[in-house]
């Protein structure tokens, strides 16, 4: 058990212990350790939260435990509660919310900060599923990532005081003001935070830019294949998504909703993650559980309206951003794809997108045969057309809605955002089933960026990786991704057209009329059929 204790200091001090090279550093919890491994102090998975346990286990995080003697930071693997592949190679933990801070071995201060946040569907992940350590070396920066609440036990939304929703959002919510609060400490610039992240990640860091409640814990965002709408966006209709999904775990006394309620806050955890393939293999392209706008019963609400809404009303703080996705996102469906042509061709209209509504079913059977038709033509989904497949899914969960919102906040705002579509491919990279044809799949462009053994890739995957490293590093330095001293291509901001965009491939070069015809396309359907998600009533 941690030992409740209070000691405020802010000094940092460089030590030798046991022959090894520590960093003791004074945060507002007390002293932690963090080791130099491989030229970066490395702290491992200090609490900047707690976890609230029993039938308190969906409500907001509760503050960080604290302590006298020095906290040794060292590689735990912890993880919040999910089905993880293989249990061994992690420690699953309940009280799972730990930071990972790391910094390079320089007296310099007032470094700037990078926070990842990790995604992973709101469903799987943690904060060292990527690691940063060679920008933090290379580039002297501080890296942060971290854990947070996921699936049920992060995003069952009720709207109830017991489960009010948005667990891991105000988890998340929480890590930025001990950031806030303690990244001095490590030699960070408090007032020079950005927020990255790819898929989930990049649709937390915009729910969370959409809170008035993160004014002045970040500076820029770099949003990678994900935003507040379609497949990481708010889910559609909450209430409907929890009593699905306890059918499925064989409780049916669903609609009475304090039965419901009390059902999820005291199944055992293992339980209410046991359906990792229910909750995310979800036709409609809407994960089962991630974030919601929340009922007003009186406490902290991340997010009070719905995306769109907020973004059309302008009630946001503009930083610069970097919005992208790569050319073939979608491709991460294909294990899916044997399953899904089938049930395609029978009912295309499962796979439409959840914020669509329509006034009739005979509407949506129409419009559900018109897209299939622009994708697919009079043929049936195939193998024949399995890039048809990838470009229909890389554009309802991602690449549409990431240009929808870019559009949405330049009219509105007027916002500063580098828009990128990513599509690197080199000899080594496989080509898809039943073509010859390659493409980068979801979230390469971060990995571009992690640390990762190249020993034996290309001499051009080794250059694109310090090509995406230096447009991200002149973007976290100067708030854009151009350096006047650098010799890469000038990127300059897009419109609400969506141009220009710099095209990330085998040649760097601005472009124009990104995935033209596709977004035309949808921007009709969006125009006549876009709801969004459910909002909860004051008396719902």
């Amino acid at each position: 058990m941690w030992k409740y204790l209070v000691l405020l200091v802010y000094v940092s001090v460089r030590s030798v212990f046991a022959e090894e090279q520590w960093l003791l550093v004074n945060i507002t919890q007390g002293p932690v350790r963090g080791r130099l491994e491989d030229g970066v102090y490395s702290f491992y998975n200090i609490p900047y939260a707690s976890v609230p346990t029993g039938t308190d286990r969906f409500k907001a995080p509760l503050p960080p435990p604290v302590w006298l003697t020095p906290f040794n930071a060292v590689d735990r693997k912890i993880v919040c509660p999910q089905n993880w592949r293989d249990s061994k190679e992690v420690n699953i933990h309940e009280n799972c919310l730990v930071a990972n801070v790391f910094v390079p071995d320089t007296e310099e201060t007032n470094l700037p900060v990078l926070v990842n946040v990790h995604g992973g569907g709101f469903i799987l992940g943690y904060g060292q599923q990527s690691e940063f350590k060679d920008i933090v070396r290379s580039r002297k920066m501080i890296v942060l990532t971290f854990n947070y609440r996921l699936g049920v036990h992060g995003f069952l939304c009720l709207g109830t005081e017991g489960a009010p929703g948005n667990a891991g959002l105000k988890d998340q919510l929480a890590f930025l003001r001990w950031v806030q609060s303690n990244i001095a400490s490590f030699g960070g610039n408090p007032d020079d935070v950005t927020l990255a992240g790819c898929s989930a990640g990049s649709g937390s860091i915009d729910f969370l830019t959409l809170s008035s409640l993160t004014k002045g814990l970040y500076t820029k965002t770099i949003q990678e294949s994900g935003v507040s709408i379609a497949g990481v966006g708010a889910q559609v209709d909450p209430i409907e998504y929890a009593k699905s999904y306890a059918r499925f775990l064989n409780f049916h006394n669903v609609d009475d909703l304090n039965s419901l309620e009390e059902f999820y806050r005291t199944a055992p955890l293992e339980l209410l993650v046991s359906g990792v393939d229910e909750m995310i293999n979800t036709k409609n392209v809407n994960i089962l559980f991630g974030p919601c706008v929340e009922r007003d019963i009186g406490q902290e609400r991340v997010v009070t309206d719905a995306p769109m809404n907020i973004i059309k009303q302008g009630n946001y703080t503009q930083v610069p951003r970097i919005y992208g996705f790569t050319n073939m996102d979608g491709a991460f469906r294909l294990p899916e794809f044997d399953t899904w042509k089938n049930d395609m061709n029978e009912r295309f209209s499962d796979f439409l997108p959840a914020e669509l509504y329509f006034e009739t079913e005979d509407i949506r059977e129409q419009v559900a045969q018109e897209i299939k038709q622009f994708y697919f033509g009079s043929s049936p989904v195939s193998e024949e057309n399995i890039l048809a497949y990838i470009a229909y899914l890389t554009d309802v969960l991602f690449a549409v809605p990431t240009l929808k919102s870019i559009s949405t906040r330049i009219e509105t705002l007027g916002d500063t955002i580098y828009l990128f579509e990513y599509s690197f491919v080199d000899e080594q990279t496989p080509s898809f089933p039943h073509t010859d044809v390659r493409g980068a799949n979801h979230c390469f462009q971060e990995v571009a960026v992690t640390d990762e053994d190249v020993t034996d890739r290309t001499d051009e995957y080794k250059q694109m990786k310090e090509i995406m490293r230096d447009y991200w590093t002149n973007f976290m330095l100067t708030g854009s991704p151009s350096n006047t001293n650098s010799p890469l291509p000038y990127w300059p901001p897009t419109n609400a057209q969506r141009t220009p965009h710099m095209s990330l491939g085998r040649h760097i070069e601005l472009g124009t009329d990104i995935i033209k015809d596709r977004v035309e396309f949808w921007d009709t359907i969006y125009d006549k059929y876009y709801r969004g998600p459910a909002i909860f009533s004051s008396n719902s």
